[in-house]
């Protein structure tokens, strides 16, 4: 198994510094971080790639069976880190990327020296006092609407996702991201991402691990920031002046001074 191709990695940076991965969310690729990898590579080897199913990854290598939980992106990570013998890891993991680095480095702690977790929500759907920003009525309605016309429900839900309205480029990049996507694969990711329930893992987390959430994100509210921070002991969460679920694209100069100002005294 070749992964460097499967996952389409690319290594950029200093070949001497720390190592920071950065890991996309649902619908995306590595191109969602080309606006933070020249401030983050300045200091940092940076490591990017696509989870299979997702950009140029190898698509013959991707099945449901192993990409129907979120097990097999996390596997994905490790793959990575295993064919490049990574070691004291800064992880970077955007929306349910998130989730995915916190059960990485649960199975393999010692790669991992830190943790940022990128507007991240282990649950979707609300339970009880919980409240993961959705109704259990509303994600079943968001995935029959994505399966039925996935090209549609995308053109309608990128710009949401995104916020953003006076910048309707944002909306449109993101809608292109999800078009790119092939709508079978599609289908089980926003499956494995809508209905995960990844709130027992987080108590998991032993490394060092910052939260950053934007001032308002349909997708991942404030609330759910205040849960994650709470249920990682010593973690820090810091707001950004940002607006919508993808700050790397609408605020990317805040998102990296966020990452290097946690990840530099390290």
């Amino acid at each position: 198994m070749d992964v460097m191709s499967r996952n389409n990695v690319t290594v950029t940076g200093r070949a001497d510094g720390p190592v920071v991965m950065l890991a996309h969310g649902f619908g995306c690729d590595q191109n969602m971080w080309r606006l933070v990898v020249p401030a983050l590579a300045a200091r940092f080897r940076v490591v990017l790639f696509d989870y299979v199913g997702s950009g140029s990854s190898d698509l013959a290598a991707w099945s449901p069976e192993r990409y129907g939980s979120l097990d097999g992106y996390a596997q994905d990570v490790l793959d990575i880190c295993q064919e490049l013998d990574l070691r004291e890891v800064a992880f970077v993991g955007h929306s349910v990327s998130a989730m995915t680095g916190v059960l990485a480095a649960a199975r393999e702690p010692e790669r991992f020296a830190r943790l940022v977790l990128l507007v991240p929500s282990p649950r979707y759907i609300d339970d009880g006092d919980y409240k993961g920003g959705f109704s259990a009525e509303d994600i079943e309605e968001l995935l029959e609407s994505l399966e039925s016309n996935y090209l549609g429900w995308s053109a309608h839900m990128a710009p949401v996702i995104m916020g953003n309205a006076d910048r309707p480029e944002l909306g449109e990049e993101l809608t292109n991201s999800f078009c790119r996507t092939d709508p079978d694969i599609a289908r089980v990711f926003a499956r494995t991402t809508f209905l995960s329930d990844s709130r027992q893992d987080l108590a998991s987390v032993t490394a060092p691990t910052l939260i950053l959430e934007c001032a308002e994100d349909v997708i991942a509210p404030r609330e759910v920031g205040a849960y994650v921070h709470a249920a990682i002991p010593g973690s820090r969460l810091v707001t950004l002046k940002a607006t919508g679920h993808c700050p790397q694209l609408s605020a990317p100069e805040a998102t990296a001074d966020a990452v290097i100002d946690f990840l530099a005294p390290a």
